[in-house]
Order: C-alpha cells, then structure tokens, then sequence
C-alpha cells in the first residue's frame, strides 16, 4: 500500500519560513517525480513545485519561485520543500503528490500524479 506522509506545517508570521517534508513507503521512490501542491479555501489546487527522480530537473510556479526550494532524498524516500519569506498568499493545504516517471502527463495537472498525501496546513498570519 503506497503512502506519502506530509508533516512540518504550522502557523508562521509574514516573512517566516517552514519547511515541509513528504515521506513514501509502498513504491520505488526514485521511478517518481514528486510535486507540491496547494488548496486555499475556495479555490482549485494549484501547482507549487515539482522535482525530477534525479534531483538534477526542478520547476516552480512563478508565484513561488525564488523563495521556494524543492529538494529530495532518494535514500530516505523523501521530498522536501523549504518555504521562505511566507506570505498571507501562501495560506492554504498543501499536498506532495507522485508522478511516475512513464507518465507523459504535464507536471502542473494534479490529474498527472498517481497518488497523494493527506495533506498539512501552512497558515502564514500576523
């Protein structure tokens, strides 16, 4: 049974930084690229980032890009994503989710990835 366990959300100041983690169990972690995505209330899930299985290929949505880092390790089977410089925007669920690497979906359509974590919350408040 495959599963993709988030942790390290929370509730930062504007400014602050977390840094999420993604752990998998079930699968061969390095046939997969991972991605991060999130949901605000309200609104669809949208595309943060995503990772190659080998950790050379990395892509950020343009909101995030440059105060986002996307990295993993193939050895611990986990993805991380260091969030810097939060804003009140990134208020939202975010997910980690797999992609497998025969797939010829596009990285930033949630319907490309097989499977998916539960989710943690990030609120980023004064």
């Amino acid at each position: 049974q495959v599963q993709l366990v988030e942790s390290g959300g929370g509730l930062v100041q504007p400014g602050g930084s977390l840094k999420l983690s993604c752990t998998a169990s079930g699968l061969t972690f390095s046939r997969y690229a991972m991605g991060w995505f999130r949901q605000a209330p309200g609104q669809e899930r949208e595309f943060v980032a995503n990772i190659r299985w080998s950790d050379i290929s990395t892509n950020y949505a343009d909101s995030v890009k440059g105060r986002f880092t996307i990295s993993r390790d193939n050895a611990k089977n986990t993805v991380y994503l260091q969030m810097s410089s939060l804003k009140p925007e990134d208020t939202a669920v975010y997910y980690c989710a797999a992609y497998y690497f025969g797939n010829s979906g596009s990285y930033k359509a949630p319907s490309s990835y097989t499977y998916w974590g539960q989710g943690t919350q990030v609120t980023v408040s004064s």
